[in-house]
Formats: structure tokens, C-alpha cells, sequence
């Protein structure tokens, strides 16, 4: 069977997933089944039951079991016993021939993982799940085949949230590190950039937002779609807090200038501690002691005086402002705790 190709030259996201969906059908399954199992090897790789039964429409009963049981006896996905049969019980979807046909076969949801990224995983695919009215962008090709189309000379590759690992000519960078889904509003400029809380402090989101602010300032309008489990709810505002400091505060440009001098001395009094001026340096060191300069002087130590300018620019406040940009908190109605013997976070 040949492989969906992820990117064609005439890219168009509804079409391909119309080739992703009949190529895994073609493994013997209806086209609903094929749709669902897609969703679910791009965003998770494992889904329970009432996830299939919310997609099909469709109450538990004899179709999901026969389904299911397809899944299992034919090898394509492997159950995971967590609790009572129809209340905990996982499917794992593994069958290497299924990811070859849509294109992925090393996408790591294939592979095991633990129960705690389990857990996070249906979380993911729930979110997916909840709103049809958009497309969810799930791999690295896709988001960026994405970007580049519908941004087209606007945006480059520098652009795009990244990671990169090692320096010079061994350097490799990965776009799209934090594997969270993005939705599309077909023929609209909406976006959707999901981010899913699994600490109750939120230094990971600012990284997170650190990351996509050159994105977001690309778009017309754009939502940040917190996804909040019950347990994290009690941190909605520092969450809260660390949007309105990475996104609608600006930094003015004298105090990017102290603060890119201190970043330079601090990272020099790390490794040697003597310091030409010490009162200015304890002045700011006071000054910068936040959060948000503390996750600021990391990214920092990776991408240089670069992220540090970045912190000035106001379009994606002004977008705040004229409503063309949101940050939306939406606490996860379904209930995890089932699993909670297996993860201490669920």
C-alpha cells in the first residue's frame, strides 16, 4: 500500500485527510471508524470508548463492541486494563502498518508510553473531539505545509515555534516541539493554538507562549485555548497572570536595554562571580526576579539578545485589544480520576 504523501504540491488540508481516512479504511473498517482512528493516531495515539461513541454518535452497545473487538483481534490496537471493564479500560493504537499508511509510521504515538502521558494524550484528543467546526493540525509537516501556505511570503521558518538541539553544523531544529494540536476554521483567518496545563505553576506556558508569539503576530486572529484539568483549576490565575505579562505587556525600551546588559553580566557572574558594578547588577537582579524574567533569561541563554527585543514589540497586545486575539481557559468536564492508582497527576 503506498503511503498518503503529508504535503502534495497543491496542499490542501481537507484532502488530505479525505487520503488519510481511505487509506486506513482500506484495512478492512467503514470510513467512520477510519475517520476516528486517524484523529487518534495523529493527536494521541489512544483513545477510550465513550471517545468513539462521542465522535460516531452513537451510545455504547453493539457496533463499539464489534469495532473494538475488530481493533484488538486484528492487532491494530492493543487494550490497556486500568479499572472496570467499560470505565477504564484504554486502546492503544500500535499497528505500525496504519501509521505507514497515513504517512507516519515513526510518529511516536505508536509507541508505548506512560500512564501519565496516557492520561494527558486523551485530554488532547477530548479537546479535538469537542469542536468539529475546526480542523486540528496535528503534525509537524502539517502545521508547518500549513503555515507556509496560508502566510505565505509573510512567514519563514524562523517564524515557527522550535527547538534547536546541539550548535553550528550538528545543529538540528525541530518546529512545533510542544506536539499540541492547532485548529483551522476552513475558508477563515481563525486559529486555534491549544496548550494543556499539566503543572500548577506556569512557567512551561510562558516558554510555550515565548515560543508562538512570532506566529501569532502573523495572524489575523488568533485564540490560546488553556486546557485546564479539575485538579488544576486553582491555577487559572497565575496562569491568567503569566498571559497578560507575555502577551499584553510590552517592555519598554530602556528597561530591555537593563535588562539585556544584566542578562550578560549575570550569565558572566554565574561563572565568575566579580561584577564592574554591583550596585546597578543587585538593582536589577531585584528588579528582574519575577517569573516572567526568570523563564525570559533562559530562553535567553538558548536564543540570544533576540528574545530579549522581541519583548517589545505591541502587535499581539494591540490584537488583545481589538478582540482579534484571545486567550480562553476551558476546564475538562470528563472525569480522570479512575486512573488517579496508576498517576499521581490524574
Amino acid at each position: 500500500m503506498t503511503p498518503v504523501s503529508d504535503a502534495p504540491s497543491n496542499w490542501r488540508f481537507d484532502r488530505l485527510a479525505t487520503e488519510r481516512t481511505r487509506a486506513v479504511a482500506a484495512f478492512g473498517l467503514t470510513e467512520r471508524q477510519a475517520w476516528f482512528l486517524v484523529e487518534v493516531m495523529i493527536h494521541s495515539g489512544v483513545f477510550v470508548e465513550r471517545q468513539y461513541c462521542h465522535f460516531a454518535g452513537i451510545v455504547h452497545g453493539q457496533k463499539t463492541h464489534d469495532f473494538l473487538r475488530k481493533l484488538v483481534e486484528r492487532g491494530y490496537a492493543r487494550p490497556i486494563q486500568v479499572g472496570s471493564l467499560h470505565r477504564g479500560r484504554l486502546f492503544h493504537v500500535c499497528y505500525k502498518p496504519l501509521y505507514a499508511a497515513i504517512g507516519q509510521a515513526d510518529n511516536r504515538h505508536r509507541k508505548s508510553m506512560p500512564i501519565g502521558r496516557i492520561v494527558e494524550r486523551l485530554m488532547v484528543l477530548d479537546a479535538v473531539l469537542a469542536d468539529r467546526s475546526f480542523t486540528w493540525l496535528g503534525t509537524e509537516q502539517d502545521k508547518r505545509t500549513h503555515f507556509l501556505t496560508h502566510l505565505q511570503e509573510r512567514v519563514t521558518e524562523d517564524d515557527f515555534p522550535r527547538i534547536t538541539f546541539g550548535s553550528g553544523e550538528v545543529s538540528t531544529r525541530r518546529c512545533f516541539p510542544d506536539k499540541l494540536p492547532i485548529g483551522i476554521r476552513p475558508n477563515s483567518d481563525d486559529h486555534v493554538v491549544i496548550y494543556l496545563t499539566t503543572k500548577p505553576m506556569p512557567d512551561d506556558f510562558r516558554v510555550f507562549l515565548q515560543r508562538h508569539a512570532a506566529l501569532l503576530g502573523l495572524l489575523r486572529r488568533w485564540t490560546i485555548q488553556v486546557l485546564v484539568p479539575q485538579p488544576m483549576a486553582a491555577a487559572i490565575p497565575r496562569f491568567g497572570q503569566a498571559a497578560r505579562d507575555e502577551l499584553a505587556t510590552p517592555l519598554r525600551l530602556n528597561m530591555t536595554q537593563e535588562l539585556e546588559w544584566y542578562f550578560h553580566v549575570r550569565q558572566r557572574h554565574e561563572r565568575a562571580p566579580d561584577v564592574a558594578d554591583e550596585d546597578r547588577f543587585r538593582r536589577a537582579r531585584a528588579a528582574f526576579s519575577t517569573p516572567r524574567y526568570r523563564v525570559l533569561y533562559r530562553a535567553w541563554q538558548k536564543r540570544g539578545d533576540s528574545v530579549v527585543w522581541a519583548t517589545t514589540s505591541h502587535v499581539l497586545r494591540d490584537a488583545l485589544e481589538r478582540k482579534d486575539g484571545r486567550v480562553e481557559f476551558v476546564q475538562l468536564s470528563h472525569q480522570y480520576m479512575h486512573l488517579s492508582s496508576l498517576v499521581g497527576v490524574a
